[in-house]
């Protein structure tokens, strides 16, 4: 006995959808409405060399390899463009027709898409052996489409399988991802505006950069003095360029994107203080430094970057913010390559300032 599963259509509350096909139960929840999804223990899981399905399509087989940003505290950038986020969903290739013979004959309990997910065989044996088309789960549409059958999961055949995969499953763009798993032959990518691209690994790449901690070096270091210029630098060793390799698996899509440091901004946590410059923008100099180290002599000179201080602190000390700038560029196979928007990293140092007019010589 089969049953066809209703169309879901957006209104204030989502409906959530379990329907039983021969014995199988299909679990599928509208955006920002989860509860009815089997809970994330249930989903656990990894492709083994078995072949053995991911039941969770949070774990996406994008590879990828950090290079250059060294040892020490490290942190992911914060990109300037609050309009801009990362791909929320794409599909990746999942099963070969042996893998998923052997997932539907052992398990079967798993993710056939992003917001759809089977336990017992329904769907797996009448979809993907035995040739009944199945409904995709296609929210943004007025009626689900229709998806044809397979048979005997393909056997014989040189390919994959692709699946729906989100870093993000409650994020409502992911349900633009809404075809259950589908075949491409081997060295194809599908014909899917959602299908991977060079670009799509780039932008995923971007959230697995790690840049150093901006801590700069001062003088005075962490006490200042009231009219006298506090030196800010950072010394050409601690930043260089950031460098995150990404490849997707039985495919030929790889990107490499670069994160390169471009400027240093100094906030200096009250009011009451002068940046230099004054926009508290410090660029970085042609050798990969920022601003110029203190030396003896140069206590009331100004800096090329640096603050001064102009109201003592009173028991609790000013919060000098410093955040690098990175400029974002990727390249990836066919030639493509392009920029990204730029990224921040920034921290917090505290500051006490005196008001005795000393001078460090």
């Amino acid at each position: 006995m089969t049953s066809t599963r209703p169309a879901l259509c957006w209104s204030t509350a989502l409906t959530v959808a379990a329907v039983l096909w021969s014995g199988g139960t299909a679990y599928a929840a509208g955006p920002g409405d989860n509860t009815n999804v089997p809970s994330t223990d249930e989903q656990s899981g990894d492709t083994d060399g078995n072949g053995n399905l991911s039941a969770s399509v949070s774990n996406i087989r994008i590879k990828y390899v950090s290079g250059g940003g060294g040892g020490g505290k490290q942190g992911n950038l914060g990109t300037v463009d609050p309009n801009w986020k990362p791909p929320a969903c794409w599909y990746e290739p999942e099963f070969t027709p042996a893998q998923l013979k052997k997932f539907v004959d052992t398990d079967s309990g798993g993710d056939v898409g992003i917001h759809e997910s089977w336990w017992g065989k329904g769907l797996w044996t009448d979809h993907y052996r035995d040739g009944k088309p199945a409904d995709n789960f296609d929210l943004n549409s007025p009626t689900n489409s229709s998806a044809e059958g397979y048979e005997n999961y393909n056997l014989g055949k040189d390919g994959h399988f692709w699946r729906g995969v989100a870093p993000d499953a409650s994020d409502p763009d992911s349900w633009d991802c809404g075809r259950i798993m589908f075949w491409a032959d081997a060295g194809e990518v599908p014909d899917d505006p959602n299908s991977p691209t060079p670009k799509t690994l780039a932008e995923y790449a971007y959230n697995k950069i790690k840049v150093p901690d901006t801590k700069v070096e001062l003088k005075p270091e962490a006490k200042s003095t009231v009219n006298l210029p506090t030196w800010v630098w950072l010394d050409k060793g601690t930043f260089k360029e950031v460098k995150v390799r990404a490849e997707l698996p039985n495919t030929n899509i790889w990107a490499e994107t670069t994160a390169k440091p471009v400027a240093l901004h100094l906030e200096p946590g009250t009011e009451d203080a002068e940046t230099f410059p004054a926009s508290g923008d410090c660029e970085i100099n042609d050798d990969g430094s920022i601003g110029t180290p203190y030396k003896a002599g140069d206590a009331e000179k100004t800096p090329p970057c640096g603050i001064r201080y102009l109201r003592a602190t009173n028991g609790e000390p000013y919060e000098l913010s410093a955040s690098v700038t990175w400029q974002i560029t990727w390249e990836g196979a066919g030639g493509d390559g392009g920029d990204l928007p730029d990224g921040t990293f920034e921290t917090t140092q505290d500051m006490n300032v005196q008001e005795i007019q000393s001078i460090n010589r």
